[in-house]
């Protein structure tokens, strides 16, 4: 198992990365992306067996899918840390003609990215495909998928959570980010959702929780989940803070799709430990 504090060590770099990019572009979605640094690198860094030179079928490998791909800084900093691309092509988030465009895309090449997303609701169903497949192809490796809670509100959601659990893809683990935050203010004003973890229950699938901002937790619970062959695919209801690591972005939906100024992003770099070296880029 890798040490837990290195893993913290990484999550704060990326951490900065989100901050950078999304001031750097002036524009980009940084507070979920903060609240999910501690889990991406918990998959990219210690559960998950994968290959950065990366291939699009993923034999004998796990794969991540990212549903909510607005949140696409904290995905490309991880697969840049990860060794999926130079980290210096993190300045490059969201500018024209570059591989990091704002929601993931598939069309320009980038090593990492197997579908394009952002386009909320599709990615469990996306994920479901993977998952069948490697079972059709003899192949045991976990299938994991990240989705907002907002995205939840989406229908296509919840044709993939019956689909699932009748099928038995018990390969599948569907992370659901429990920040209570969407891009219009907290969840359970603009359309509340109840329980997920009664209702994922009642559709027949195995219930996991975990403090997503908690390493240590969170890489038990992960290996935990992809261990699991039971005939029913796993939903774990993780509790995150949006805008985790900075104080004023902490808990609140202002900072879900909006970029810094210089003030507000020296502030929160200042936060922030660099722990493996910033992409070279001007400005902070």
């Amino acid at each position: 198992m890798a040490d837990i504090q290195e893993l913290k060590r990484i999550a704060s770099q990326v951490r900065r990365d989100i901050i950078r990019q999304v001031y750097l572009s002036q524009s980009g979605h940084p507070g979920g992306g903060l609240g999910n640094a501690d889990l991406l690198v918990a998959l990219y860094f210690e559960v998950m067996k994968h290959d950065p030179s990366f291939n699009m079928e993923a034999k004998d490998e796990d794969v991540f899918f990212l549903s909510n791909g607005h949140i696409s800084p904290v995905f490309y900093s991880v697969l840049a840390r990860a060794g999926y691309f130079p980290a210096e092509e993190l300045k490059t988030f969201r500018a024209i003609d570059s591989r990091l465009q704002g929601h993931p895309t598939t069309h320009e090449g980038l090593p990492g990215i197997r579908v394009a997303s952002g386009s909320l609701g599709q990615g469990v169903s996306v994920a479901i495909g993977m998952a069948l497949s490697k079972k059709m192809n003899g192949d045991d490796r976990t299938v994991f998928v990240l989705t907002g809670d907002g995205e939840q509100q989406e229908g296509q959601i919840w044709e993939a959570a019956l689909f699932a659990p009748h099928n038995k893809v018990d390969n599948l683990v569907l992370i659901i980010d429990d920040n209570g935050q969407q891009i219009d203010g907290p969840t359970q004003e603009v359309l509340e959702l109840g329980s997920f973890a009664d209702k994922y229950k009642a559709f027949g699938w195995d219930i996991m929780r975990m403090n997503g901002n908690d390493m240590e937790e969170t890489v038990k619970v992960l290996k935990e989940a992809a261990a699991k062959r039971n005939g029913k695919p796993t939903c774990i209801v993780m509790d995150t803070e949006m805008g985790m690591g900075v104080d004023f972005m902490v808990g609140t939906h202002h900072w879900h799709g909006k970029a810094p100024d210089k003030e507000q992003a020296i502030n929160a770099l200042g936060q922030l430990e660099e722990t493996l070296g910033d992409f070279p880029a001007e400005g902070v």
